[in-house]
């Protein structure tokens, strides 16, 4: 037979050994790179050319913070070696959200992110004179967005604050499913359940690589639903004669969405104090994700002490909060004593114990009756425990698994 030009023996090569990686990937091995490493030089240049493509085009997966640490949770995605295409949030807690104005003060690029998320940023951008400048894309749960050569589909997920996803991102290599933070919560308060369906569907397709919450990785079971506060929230307020101040993570909306239902039901009016606190109320209820029942959220200065409950900022001790002003006596508007009982509904973030500890100390100093999460079901996580991640690892099947944001 003729002899075969290079061109021609290189292509069958090429078709042999792609033909061995994809029987050894199906056996696990990931040797695409090395396979292909050597080049003859007297290869044509379309060999060549499509070697030289196949080697550039990398997924790179670049974490930037909240590994073996909690906080400054970021990640960055780059394929092929293309440039900044726009910030993806998966939902608006601080240590997702609080560091974006000064990254847009370095570089600007589009935000992606869903309705109640962008609410929370756009607070953040008038605050840094940044709002103007910014472009925010808000996007519904279920759609998918392309950034160059990137397609990111939202799905969404129960966690502590409303609005959160998941995201799905395909490159020409593979998908990768990013959770963000989640877990599996089957009486969600909204009512939206997460979207175990498509987790499987992606697992059906292939998933090439799963980042995963591994905060309560060593916790067994489930976590509790959000509905099991609410419960508490009622029994802690029946029967009480005294002034209730609720402290919690001003930006669970759905926590405080209990205390004002809890109050109502009661027969007490609510106010609100703190900054962040206030600022969460005016979004959340803006954007339909917080229903007030009338005159519920009132000014309380002429109702008696067993009609009046506080939603206030300082969960976490923090000192400029409201808790640790009205626990130090340096609060404007209110003082607190035996006639004042107080509620925290958070558990405290690693490494801020001591704080925490020294404003309850504080408050029982002044007689006030203190009821924290070590005495009753006042909290609950938004992360998923050992059960919900081996349910999500079941359903999308991954080829590769990388923990996120434990320590």
């Amino acid at each position: 037979p003729p002899k075969k030009s290079y061109y021609g023996h290189g292509q069958a090569v090429l078709r042999r050994r792609a033909g061995r990686c994809r029987a050894r990937r199906r056996r696990g091995a990931f040797v695409l790179m090395r396979i292909f490493a050597f080049v003859p030089p007297t290869a044509a240049p379309e060999v060549k050319r499509r070697i030289n493509t196949f080697m550039a085009e990398k997924l790179k997966i670049i974490p930037l913070g909240g590994l073996n640490e909690i906080g400054k949770n970021m990640t960055a995605y780059e394929y092929g070696g293309s440039r900044l295409r726009g910030l993806f949030i998966t939902h608006g807690h601080e240590d997702h959200i609080g560091a974006i104005p000064y990254v847009l003060k370095q570089v600007n690029m589009p935000i992606y992110c869903t309705r109640f998320t962008a609410g929370l940023i756009k607070l953040k951008l008038q605050e840094h004179r940044l709002l103007d400048s910014t472009k925010i894309i808000t996007v519904e749960p279920g759609s998918t967005v392309r950034a160059g050569k990137f397609q990111v589909e939202f799905i969404h997920v129960n966690h502590s604050i409303a609005d959160s996803v998941a995201f799905a991102i395909r490159t020409r290599m593979g998908t990768v499913v990013h959770t963000g933070d989640f877990k599996i919560d089957s009486t969600p308060i909204d009512g939206e359940v997460i979207d175990l369906a498509r987790f499987g569907a992606l697992g059906h397709e292939g998933v090439l690589a799963l980042l995963a919450d591994s905060t309560n990785v060593e916790r067994p079971g489930y976590t509790m639903s959000e509905r099991a506060v609410g419960k508490t929230f009622v029994r802690q307020f029946t029967g009480c004669k005294k002034r209730i101040i609720v402290t919690t993570f001003a930006s669970n909306v759905h926590r405080i969405q209990q205390v004002i239902d809890a109050a109502h039901a009661c027969g007490r009016k609510v106010a609100v104090t703190g900054r962040s606190m206030e600022n969460i109320m005016k979004v959340s209820t803006e954007l339909g994700y917080m229903k007030v029942p009338k005159g519920t959220v009132v000014d309380l200065k002429n109702l008696p002490p067993e009609q009046q409950v506080i939603v206030t900022t300082g969960s976490q001790g923090e000192e400029m909060s409201a808790l640790y002003r009205m626990a130090f006596s340096t609060h404007k508007q209110i003082d607190v004593g035996p006639t004042d009982k107080v509620i925290i509904s958070a558990s405290a973030i690693p490494g801020n114990e001591v704080t925490v500890g020294r404003v309850i100390n504080e408050l029982f100093r002044k007689g006030v009756d203190v009821v924290y999460d070590k005495a009753d079901m006042l909290h609950v996580s938004g992360h998923a425990c050992q059960e919900e991640l081996k349910i999500i690892h079941a359903l999308t099947k991954p080829r590769f698994f990388i923990p996120l944001h434990g320590e």
